[in-house]
Order: C-alpha cells, then sequence, then structure tokens
C-alpha cells in the first residue's frame, strides 16, 4: 500500500499548489493526461522507467511530452520532480488520487452506472438525482453497458456498491434458497 500512500502524498501537494495558484482543475486535467500518456505508451513506459536510458535521455523524453501535452509549468516541474526521484510509476496513481480530492473539494462524486442496456435521458437523471441527494454532493456519472447484467442497474459510488440488477436479484435468491 506504499504506492498508494505515495500518490496520496503528492496529489495533496499538488492540491495544495492548485488552490494558491487557483488552477486547481486545470492542474488535475494535465496530470491526468500525463497519465493516460504513460498508461497508454509501453515506448514511453520503457524510457521514463528503465534505468538503462540516462537520466539526461529520460529528462529529454519528458520535457518533449510535457510540450505534446502542452502541461503548464507547474505541471511541468511536477513530473521532472517525479521522474528525479525515481517515481514516474506512481503517476496514474496520483493522477486518480488527485481526481478525488479535486472532486471532494468541489463537492463532487463520480458514480460508476453499469447498465444491461443503453439508459435513455429521463432514467439518467432519476439515478443522478437520488444519488445526488444520498451522496449531498453534484453526481458526475461515468457510464458503462454490461448485457451480463440481464437487466437493472448496479451503481458504484467509491467503495459503496448498489446492485439493483436482474443478475443480483437472481444471485440473492440463489442464496436463500441454499440456506
Amino acid at each position: 500500500m506504499l504506492s498508494g500512500s505515495v500518490s496520496r502524498r503528492y496529489a495533496r501537494a499538488v492540491v495544495s499548489i492548485g488552490e494558491a495558484e487557483g488552477n486547481l482543475e486545470v492542474l488535475a486535467a494535465e496530470v491526468g493526461r500525463l497519465a493516460e500518456a504513460v498508461e497508454q505508451s509501453a515506448d514511453l513506459r520503457t524510457v521514463l522507467l528503465n534505468p538503462a536510458f540516462s537520466q539526461s535521455q529520460r529528462q529529454q523524453v519528458l520535457e518533449h511530452v510535457c510540450a505534446r501535452l502542452a502541461l503548464s509549468k507547474t505541471s511541468q516541474n511536477l513530473a521532472k520532480l517525479l521522474l528525479a526521484r525515481g517515481r514516474m510509476a506512481n503517476v496514474p496513481g496520483i493522477a486518480k488520487s488527485l481526481r478525488q480530492m479535486v472532486d471532494d473539494v468541489a463537492g463532487r462524486v463520480r458514480v460508476r452506472l453499469a447498465s444491461a442496456a443503453p439508459l435513455d435521458e429521463a432514467t439518467e437523471v432519476r439515478i443522478r438525482s437520488a444519488l445526488g441527494r444520498a451522496t449531498g454532493k453534484t453526481v458526475i456519472v461515468e457510464k458503462t453497458v454490461d448485457a451480463s447484467l440481464l437487466g437493472g442497474v448496479v451503481a458504484q459510488v467509491g467503495d459503496l456498491v448498489y446492485d439493483g440488477s436482474l443478475r443480483g436479484e437472481l444471485r440473492n435468491l440463489r442464496a436463500r434458497w441454499q440456506q
């Protein structure tokens, strides 16, 4: 769990800087773009994480990536610090922790909503409204379609899962019959 602790520590530092500079949302988006680039490119990961490449080679690649991603000076400094401290592997975790912290500061919560079929707008609004009342926060919905649910929806808010799917109901019935 050490890497999660490291990620949260760096994310807290970015939140402090972003609040002081008044650009917290921008910094979170930039760190997110950097994390996405690191996660999606095996070649980039190889160069940035492999000690077989010299520090100056890794630095040059990172500077090029930062320029291509149009990162602010603050985000570039974070990236350079992470590279210098051998923490580039933590960038995705930092981005995730940072997004959660920024959402907390802004009074938002992200909800993963899986349904057996695409939801119509009215149903999504009702679910978003109910979850907003339950959490007391503005709800950002990340939708997916999962045909294995058979029907209904599953909403995940942080570690809490609300399972209103037909598959979940069948599983509950099976468990009751087996008792």
